[in-house]
């Protein structure tokens, strides 16, 4: 009896070890593509805009709006949203993701 109890006991450890290391996966599959689909929207604005004038004057706007987490956006910031955007309709940044890539460049 007590090497049945051994053996339930060994199996069930094993089962939530299991269930532990691929709901680990899971998670981390999730964070891994939120941060690449950041990264990749950060860097396609990057390299579109290295010296684009609009976007580089946005700079102290964009680490305002970054510092207050979206409270303050200056003149710049906006022009430089509208400006990006029109140039790249197919972009699908957030505007917080636009201001952290301008503060990038």
């Amino acid at each position: 009896m007590t090497s049945i109890r051994l053996l339930s006991a060994a199996a069930l450890l094993t089962l939530a070890t299991s269930a532990s290391a691929t709901s680990f996966v899971v998670t981390t599959d999730t964070v891994v593509g939120a941060v690449a689909a950041s990264t990749d929207a950060t860097s396609d604005v990057t390299s579109s805009f290295n010296d684009d004038k609009i976007v580089l004057a946005a700079r102290d706007d964009a680490a305002s709006f970054v510092a207050s987490s979206g409270d303050i956006r200056g003149a710049q910031l906006e022009a430089a949203f509208k400006h990006i955007r029109n140039l790249q309709p197919q972009l699908a940044a957030s505007d917080l993701q636009l201001a952290q890539a301008i503060l990038a460049l």
